[in-house]
């Protein structure tokens, strides 16, 4: 890995635009280590743009930069990383196109599935839904402390819950041995951006 893997992961809003690029910067004013641009329902030009735009506002703070599904992506913007889905290509695969140096993460609920994803290349894991939560749909059960730790046990790469993930519960998932946490709603939906990734920070130590 070349780049941190720091133990917040603020997730853009999904709608993209100038409101997600606002949010971005106030979350890498405050100190976010890590952004994760997530955009649906776009084109390939449109996502292209969006993510070029949050490579851009992390580069001054050093900020590391992940695009959600798409390497091809996140190789063309320069960003540090990518996070891919069970739908997405296989890690190996990107392993393959994006070389040893790009961070990859992979999602897991389980810890066979999660050995499996770290044998072939995973850098870290996105584990959840930790919570109930209404920022993406047709989401399975909540897996809640007990199946974060399951989780975080079974594999020797870092593990960043996602899901409901409030500053007031950020001690219990690092006590499930969470490394960190990715959040979307918490930080790109709040009032004020910075101010709720400082409280997220602040929980996290």
């Amino acid at each position: 890995m070349t780049a941190p893997l720091g133990r917040l992961h603020v997730l853009t809003d999904a709608r993209g635009g100038q409101p997600a690029l606002d949010a971005v910067a106030a979350a890498v004013a405050a100190g976010a280590p890590v952004v994760q641009v997530r955009a649906k329902g776009c084109t390939d030009r449109e996502l292209h743009d969006f993510a070029r735009a949050v490579v851009e506002l992390c580069a001054p703070t050093g900020t590391t930069c992940l695009v959600n599904d798409r390497v091809d992506v996140a190789l063309a913007v320069g960003a540090h990383g990518t996070h891919l889905g069970a739908g997405d290509l296989p890690l190996v695969a990107a392993r393959r196109v994006a070389g040893p140096g790009h961070l990859l993460g992979g999602t897991a609920r389980e810890p066979v599935l999660a050995r499996r994803l770290v044998a072939e290349g995973a850098d870290y894991l996105g584990v959840g839904p930790a919570y109930p939560t209404r920022t993406k749909t047709g989401l399975p059960d909540a897996l809640g402390p007990a199946g974060i730790r399951a989780v975080a046990e079974a594999v020797d790469v870092p593990v960043i819950a996602i899901g409901g993930v409030t500053a007031a519960r950020v001690a219990e998932l690092l006590a499930a041995g969470a490394a960190g946490v990715a959040v979307v709603g918490a930080v790109s939906g709040a009032a004020d951006p910075g101010a709720a990734t400082t409280e997220l920070l602040r929980a996290l130590g």
